[in-house]
């Protein structure tokens, strides 16, 4: 095998490894905008039972569809109180899109862009608390938080050096901690 050989056999296998990598982002894509779909069909037929009104937006974030209703005044009714009825919602929708698809959905439903203003509320509070450790050196225990949560506070203490956060507790009372690293 000469060395050109060789150079035209690495570039075929890098072309084809090049390829069939972009092929599951694709599908992956396909199958979450599928998701996405199903999920806005349902929560439709939901509104209008209801007598609510919403525009269902459908959008995909990383590795799951995201489906946003806004619109009506009347839509934090469907957030509850703490999220609540959002969550169980999201949960029934999920369900939904498994009947359709046969497969476990990872969809994050946000209605009244509850969840934005919940993810800002948490990353400031995050943010907040790390400070307030690695001025006092003093470890502080945050309120019981859904998995959701949590892992956004995790995220927001993580950009802030000198210290580092950990759950703590059982379900529905687990917590993060922050301590000075």
């Amino acid at each position: 095998m000469t060395n050109s050989e060789a150079v035209t056999t690495d570039e075929t296998t890098v072309e084809e490894t090049v390829e069939e990598a972009a092929e599951p982002t694709t599908n992956l894509e396909d199958k979450l905008v599928a998701e996405g779909e199903i999920a806005g069909d349902y929560l439709e037929e939901l509104l209008d039972l209801l007598d609510f009104d919403g525009d269902i937006d459908l959008d995909v974030e990383g590795d799951r569809a995201v489906v946003s209703i806004d619109g009506g005044g009347d839509l934090t009714k469907l957030v509850g109180r703490k999220g609540e009825v959002l969550d169980a919602l999201q949960e029934l929708t999920r369900l939904a899109v498994h009947q359709k698809t046969g497969e476990r959905s990872r969809l994050m439903l946000d209605i009244a862009q509850w969840r934005q203003r919940r993810r800002d509320e948490l990353a400031a509070l995050g943010n907040k608390v790390a400070q307030r450790v690695l001025e006092t050196g003093e470890r502080e225990e945050l309120s019981p938080m859904t998995p959701f949560e949590r892992k956004i506070v995790h995220d927001a203490v993580a950009g802030v050096a000198g210290v580092h956060s950990e759950s703590e507790g059982v379900e529905p009372s687990r917590r993060v901690v922050v301590l000075v690293d």
